[in-house]
């Protein structure tokens, strides 16, 4: 221990906490930094007393949350569940979401199916590709995955007979053809409702049940399934440190509930955390996120989603897996800030006829569809990080969606029944006109005006070039004209001229629902440690988790909160009880 100059002990220095601890020092992340290390480094001290105490301790009442509740009660389990939301605006990522999840044929080729996921999860039966994203653990979460994900229908079905299923027309089979297992794999992916319909622009977060749709038909039925089983949720109690005995087990967890005390809460068998990615947390977007900074991305979904169980697993040892990996693609960013962030919009709009997208410098460099198609929507982040290593600079952050009159007059640029704009983060009318006057787009009678808009922009950094912006206009109404997109081949059906004033311009950044990086975790949905060692007691599924670790096909992440929701609840169960 070092000595200052009278010879008494200041405590610990920097090397010595680390030799102490065995730790590694993650700075600037979720807190006043991290430590990778022993399991009992930073845990929460053992309690004198309980204030809760049951066999399984859930974090998170999202999609995964409700299912490991549901799965663990199932198994003969006492499930306490800790939310952070207040009951009254429980918008979880699941409740936000368009509903849309797989469920293969049960009829199906198994094997096939297995084939399939693994080229999902992981990629390494994929002839080109050089290694696995996760071949740890690929072959058998895709033999787990082949297992449980033809139950989910029956499984919601179970829950609540009256939820009917839609089918999602284009994508309701593989989304990737081409991967091992597809043709055979009876690949089937369904939207939820209870009206029959698969409609995005009502809001139906405040409709009777029978007239819910989307991710308000789906979480209904996990709520449901939670509510009928007297399972007991704590709203508006954060969890906040994981408690570990001597063994270095997980046996609890510190939270604070809403007269804010904290509560010691006893898990006898485990502890399943569910509590989303890191969506809104400043410091781990800048430590994950690839791309031009913090302010270069941001995300439709639920605000609390503040990467609060990666701190805590991360406090008690637990390993990270592609955690800058994420479901996102090029979205509006609105000047309407959680967590000192911009929130983002679902936006269907683009790739539309009449609409065009350009760089910074008003260039075209896409064909915008695949801004928008399944599956390449939850990839083409990637296009937009994309960095000029001459000029050093990320041209196409933020992108601009440029459109006319009569895209404004046909489309709404959002959906009005789901993610922030259906649930009153984001206001927004169905002729767009609101975020006109609001000037978050831009208006202008010619498109050399608006350029001079755009390029006035603080966004734009005085980048873009008239000329640039209104030739890429000409030779996309070139093209429209005569019915071939001989620069990027968009799709036959969008081509329609950018040409009925007036003109309109709204900036587009990457971003989308979530992201998918974060604790590394088996099939049984142990978490690990940076070994590959379960962290005792301790497991995980949802988006903090992602199985989908290579690519992602859309409803995926409904899918795996079935899926792997159930088998850490019922991993979690399954445990001895230590006390």
């Amino acid at each position: 221990m070092a000595k200052d100059k009278s010879g008494k002990n200041k405590g610990l220095t920097r090397r010595e906490f680390l030799k102490k601890t065995g730790g590694v020092a993650l700075a600037g992340a979720a807190g006043g930094g991290l430590i990778i290390g022993p399991r009992k480094a930073l845990a929460a001290e053992m309690p004198k007393s309980w204030d809760e105490e049951a066999d399984v301790v859930v974090l998170g009442l999202g999609g995964a949350g409700a299912c490991a509740a549901i799965e663990a009660h199932d198994a003969g389990a006492k499930v306490l569940v800790l939310e952070k939301q207040a009951m009254e605006t429980h918008y979880s990522n699941t409740r936000m979401s368009g509903g849309i999840f797989h469920s293969p044929d049960p009829k199906g080729n198994k094997a096939a199916l297995k084939e399939y996921a693994k080229a999902m999860f992981s990629g390494e039966n994929i002839p080109w590709k050089f290694e696995g994203e996760q071949p740890q653990w690929s072959d058998d979460l895709a033999e787990k995955f082949a297992e449980y994900a033809p139950q989910n229908v029956p499984f919601l079905q179970k829950l609540d007979p009256d939820l009917k299923l839609v089918s999602m027309g284009g994508f309701a089979g593989a989304a990737f053809p081409t991967f091992p297992g597809a043709a055979e794999s009876g690949y089937q992916v369904f939207g939820s409702t209870f009206t029959g319909q698969a409609a995005f622009d009502t809001p139906t977060k405040d409709l009777p049940k029978d007239q819910k749709m989307n991710g308000e038909a789906f979480f209904t039925v996990l709520k449901g399934g939670v509510d009928s089983r007297k399972i007991k949720v704590l709203y508006n109690t954060p969890a906040k440190e994981l408690v570990t005995n001597d063994k270095g087990e997980i046996v609890g967890v510190i939270a604070v509930n809403k007269e804010g005390k904290e509560i010691a809460c006893k898990a006898k068998r485990g502890v399943v955390v569910t509590t989303g990615g890191y969506e809104y947390n400043a410091a781990m977007r800048q430590a994950f996120l690839e791309g031009p900074g913090v302010e270069g991305w941001a995300f439709y979904g639920s605000p609390d989603n503040t990467g609060d169980g990666i701190a805590m697993a991360m406090r008690v040892g637990a390993g990270l897996a592609k955690v800058g990996k994420a479901a996102s693609r090029m979205i509006a960013a609105l000047p309407v800030r959680k967590h000192n962030l911009k929130m983002g919009i679902i936006t269907p709009g683009v790739g539309k006829e009449h609409s065009i997208v350009v760089d910074s410098y008003g260039n075209r460099y896409t064909a915008e569809h695949l801004i928008t198609k399944d599956p390449s929507r939850y990839l083409f982040y990637k296009e937009g990080i994309k960095m000029d290593i001459v000029k050093l600079i990320y041209p196409r952050v933020p992108s601009w969606l440029v459109f006319d009159e009569a895209m404004r007059e046909k489309y709404t640029i959002t959906y009005l029944g789901i993610s922030t704009a259906g649930y009153g983060f984001i206001p927004w009318t169905k002729d767009n006109m609101d975020a006109i006057n609001k000037g978050w787009i831009m208006k202008a009678d010619t498109i050399e005006e608006l350029a001079e808009l755009i390029k006035k922009h603080p966004e734009n950094r005085k980048l873009l070039e008239t000329a640039n912006l209104a030739n890429s206009v000409q030779r996309f109404n070139k093209f429209c004209a005569a019915g071939k997109d001989d620069d990027f081949d968009r799709l036959k059906g969008t081509l329609k001229p950018v040409d009925k004033p007036p003109f309109y311009a709204m900036p587009i950044y990457p971003g989308g629902p979530n992201t998918k990086g974060g604790l590394a975790a088996n099939a049984n949905r142990e978490v690990l440690d940076w070994e590959g060692k379960p962290v005792p007691r301790l497991f995980t599924a949802g988006e903090i988790s992602s199985c989908f670790k290579f690519v992602y096909q859309g409803g995926g992440n409904l899918t795996e909160c079935i899926v792997f929701g159930r088998l850490a609840g019922k991993s979690a169960a399954a445990m001895k009880p230590w006390g």
